[in-house]
């Protein structure tokens, strides 16, 4: 009797023996888990997402100010510019200043030395286009310029707005300390004086869009006083 299940009982004995060795080299996973890998590509989409909300968590602990508790009447005797710097995230005011020195002297000297790649991220495509016609203007005629930045005699925001459009626009003047100076194919000066400083007065518009993920501010206007 035995003997006629002695195949099968072999058999049995096989595969118990092979499952322990799969099962020893492959290991067990819990129910439920899941098996599919996560890609490098949805990893790195969530680790932004989480480095996305922590930013926000810390601009709204410097936005509320818990040590700092500030009484209620004194947002009526804000005035309209404090109540503009309030509506842009994360906006400080000696920050916004410092970062806009900074963009002037990098966009002055892009600008001299027909750097359109750096102008391009740092103005609008309109002043862009203007600042390209002078720059191709100048090669065209062989005129190189110079300019010798020595440093800023004032800095500060003289208008500051949202359009409807929820765009932040801030109006700074410059007053700067320069050397300017425009030289022809031949390197002689034809505008300008290397031993002359001018105080030059720039006014600057920048804007950014208060919907838009990117913080940066663009350069959209630029005049002279």
């Amino acid at each position: 009797m035995i003997a006629q299940y002695f195949d099968i009982i072999v058999l049995l004995l096989v595969v118990v023996v092979i499952y322990q060795r799969l099962k020893g080299l492959l290991g067990t996973r819990p129910e439920g888990t899941e098996s599919r890998k996560i890609s490098d590509e949805d990893a790195a989409k969530i680790f932004d997402i989480i480095m996305k909300d922590a930013q926000k968590e810390i601009e709204a602990e410097k936005t509320e100010n818990p040590t700092e508790p500030k009484a209620p009447e004194e947002a009526v005797n804000l005035t309209e510019e404090e109540k503009i710097f309030r509506r842009i995230p994360g906006f400080d005011k000696e920050t916004f200043l410092n970062g806009a020195k900074r963009a002037f002297e990098i966009i002055l000297e892009a600008f001299n030395k027909g750097d359109t790649e750096t102008l391009e991220m740092l103005v609008s495509k309109n002043l862009l286009k203007k600042f390209q016609a002078v720059i191709e203007q100048r090669r065209s005629e062989g005129i190189t310029s110079e300019t010798d930045f020595i440093g800023f005699d004032e800095t500060e925001i003289q208008k500051a707005q949202i359009t409807k459009n929820d765009i932040a626009a801030i109006t700074v003047k410059f007053v700067s300390q320069q050397v300017n100076m425009l030289k022809n194919a031949e390197g002689c000066v034809i505008e300008g004086d290397e031993q002359y400083i001018q105080s030059i007065t720039d006014v600057w518009t920048f804007e950014k869009s208060l919907t838009s993920t990117n913080p940066n501010w663009l350069l959209v206007s630029t005049k002279k006083q």
